[in-house]
């Protein structure tokens, strides 16, 4: 069970105190109350569901398709499909500042941010036991530092704040990188500080807990080069709490395991759809056009054109935003990692008999074959099923050649929603889990030169992928091990899972690796894609315009 991220009107006003210059319409519009903050937050409920907001904000990148975006794509993992809305992050050949997905999520980390803001001033007058107070303040410091920490990988030096703002903004600051580190590390030792190991109430999971504070505390240390209180970080984090890696890596997957031991931190959605945050006039109305997560809907081809195939619930609603590139389909040796088969999807079994023409087709037949792999013309010619192989996909210098059928990542896909039509899924989006954990410690470790435990916290993850019988098969010695390979080693682990992008900042691998993997984004990355540009609209809106200036060399 999960606990409600219900935002009443009057939170959502408060919180719509951005840097943009519509930010009084709006809160004239969505507080018909006539209540203040004042007045509410004194109370426990009220507090209560200011941080409930302050959550929300999460579910505007995690399992939403500008957060995908922004954070898998322009790598060395996706290349765009045929159905992409924000190919500027996936290629950076138009990436300017008048990115769509930018803005969006521009304004929605800043107005975290400032309920945030709002929150942490005001949690001594809650109402609350001091217990309860502690708690909350270290939530909220938490989401804090969760969000500055986007903001600040995302655009580097730009507009910092640790005060509530009650009205438009007119300028905004360039604050230096390091002193938005400052505020993380100071706001993730009061979280840890004071965070419970679980949370307080069983029946609300989805609260930020310590051991979430320490594994993301951890990745922080990394980001900035204290390998050290990384390495330590993680290592407590996997061995103090009772986290343990799934069995299976597929059943990490499955839409009935979602709240398993694996996971340290997710984002999570609503069974009751209802409850997410499609836009409602009351409830939301500053809401997602798509509500839940709609991470389902991304990564799938066009099935549902082809011979015996008819679009149904089990196989999705095909969006074909992305594709992996030949690189990353190339990581995995499927004879031994089972993460390849628990990942994509190649094999797609007729709903809709055929019975006409040379090749009929039974319900529950092979349809469709999508591979990495080469098909002969003659061993096409023996089978009633369309072949899509790596050949018809990708053309020779791995550029995309068919961004409607290919393989596809499966990890989201939900067959328990309700219609063939609905665009929610109330799978939660994992944010921090073990085998990332894991990953970071061997990261750390091979950084401190410790290989001998990068190499045994590897193949703790890798030996959980491995087939049956294929244990000894996936493990690795020091001689396999350095940056590259580990990077590699998060791709198959972590495909998927929004950190891509951050995972190649951090290591200063991101242009490198996508010129050399990505022949698409390669083509046009440069160094200064490192941050994404600042939203003209945001650009506009401050008259200090001297001062706060566009990132360079974008538009």
């Amino acid at each position: 069970m999960k606990f409600s991220k219900k935002i009443y009107s009057l939170l959502v006003a408060s919180a719509l105190v951005g840097l943009t210059s519509s930010c009084e319409k709006q809160l004239e519009e969505y507080n018909p109350s006539g209540l203040t903050p004042d007045a509410v937050y004194t109370t426990p409920a009220g507090f209560d569901n200011l941080v409930n907001a302050a959550y929300s904000y999460t579910r505007w990148w995690y399992g939403k398709e500008d957060g995908y975006s922004m954070s898998e794509m322009g790598t060395d993992l996706w290349l765009r499909g045929a159905g992409d809305v924000n190919p500027d992050l996936t290629d950076y050949t138009t990436l300017q500042s008048s990115s769509r997905a930018v803005e969006s999520l521009w304004s929605k980390l800043y107005i975290g941010i400032n309920v945030c803001n709002a929150g942490i001033a005001r949690v001594g007058q809650s109402g609350m036991s001091d217990a309860l107070k502690k708690t909350r303040e270290g939530e909220l410091r938490f989401l804090r530092a969760f969000y500055y920490w986007h903001i600040v990988e995302s655009w580097g030096s730009v507009h910092f704040t640790t005060e509530e703002t009650l009205g438009a903004v007119k300028t905004a600051n360039r604050t230096p990188v390091d002193v938005f580190y400052k505020q993380i590390f100071d706001d993730l030792a009061v979280a840890v500080a004071n965070l419970p190991n679980a949370p307080l109430v069983a029946t609300e999971y989805g609260r930020v807990t310590k051991p979430a504070a320490e594994a993301f505390l951890a990745k922080m240390y990394l980001t900035r080069g204290d390998n050290q209180k990384a390495a330590e970080l993680a290592q407590k984090v996997i061995s103090s709490y009772g986290f343990s890696l799934q069995p299976s890596y597929a059943s990490l997957w499955n839409m009935s395991n979602l709240e398993n031991k694996e996971i340290v931190w997710a984002v999570n959605y609503s069974r009751d759809l209802t409850l997410n945050d499609r836009v409602d006039t009351n409830l939301y109305p500053d809401g997602h056009s798509r509500g839940g997560n709609n991470g389902h809907l991304m990564w799938m081809m066009k099935y549902d054109d082809q011979p015996g195939m008819t679009r149904d619930i089990a196989n999705g609603r095909p969006f074909n935003r992305f594709m992996p590139t030949k690189f990353l389909l190339s990581l995995f040796d499927e004879t031994k990692d089972s993460r390849y088969a628990a990942s994509f999807r190649t094999v797609w079994l007729a709903n809709t008999a055929v019975t006409t023409g040379t090749k009929p087709l039974a319900v529950g037949d092979t349809a469709i074959l999508a591979t990495k792999k080469v098909v002969s013309t003659a061993v096409r010619n023996t089978k009633k099923y369309r072949v899509y192989d790596v050949n018809d996909i990708y053309n020779t210098n791995g550029t995309g050649k068919n961004r409607l059928q290919y393989v596809c990542l499966r990890k989201f896909d939900d067959p328990t929603r309700p219609t063939i039509q609905e665009e929610q899924s109330s799978r939660d989006a994992y944010v921090i889990r073990l085998a990332d954990v894991y990953l970071m410690a061997a990261e750390a470790n091979f950084n401190l030169g410790k290989t001998d435990d990068a190499v045994k916290q590897i193949n703790a993850v890798r030996e959980r992928a491995a087939l049956p019988g294929k244990v000894a098969d996936m493990r690795i010695t020091a001689a396999d091990l350095s940056l590259d390979f580990i990077l590699d080693e998060r791709a198959r682990e972590l495909a998927g899972e929004q950190l891509r992008w951050f995972d190649l900042k951090r290591t200063n691998k991101l242009v490198e690796r996508v010129r050399k993997n990505n022949p698409e984004a390669g083509a046009s990355i440069q160094d200064y894609h490192k941050v994404r540009p600042i939203p003209q609209r945001q650009l506009d809106a401050v008259t200090n315009k001297t001062e706060f200036i566009q990132n360079p060399t974008y538009r």
